[in-house]
């Protein structure tokens, strides 16, 4: 075998190998990612829970009821219900949270009670 070709063959191996290599790790890294992601989230639902209870909250924490999604709750007062999304630092509402408040604020809410029988 000629020295080119000997050379030829070492790199396309090397390439093959530095190939496996970084899909491997880039594997890895997405993986880890993901559970990062999973975990923030599940750390995030049940911080909610008790965010209520936190002493700067304004309402009684015993009228509150947690739904989870598409809103974080709803606490019920004497004179008013107020829907409730709580949210840490710069995280902003979603597309779906930013419709339901248009609908609360157009005041397009009801109350209905359905009998079944």
């Amino acid at each position: 075998m000629s020295t080119s070709l000997s050379i030829i063959l070492v790199l396309s191996v090397l390439v093959i190998f530095f190939f496996i290599l970084w899909r491997h790790y880039k594997n890895l890294y997405n993986d880890l990612s993901f559970r990062k992601t999973s975990l923030s989230s599940r750390y995030g639902k049940m911080t909610e829970q008790f965010m209520p209870f936190l002493k700067n909250y304004p309402y009684l924490p015993e009228n509150f009821r947690f739904l989870g999604s598409p809103i974080d709750g709803v606490q019920f007062e004497d004179d008013k219900i107020v829907f409730v999304e709580f949210k840490a630092a710069d995280s902003k509402l979603s597309s779906r949270q930013r419709q339901i408040a248009e609908l609360v604020w157009q005041k397009r809410v009801e109350f209905k009670e359905i009998k079944i029988q």
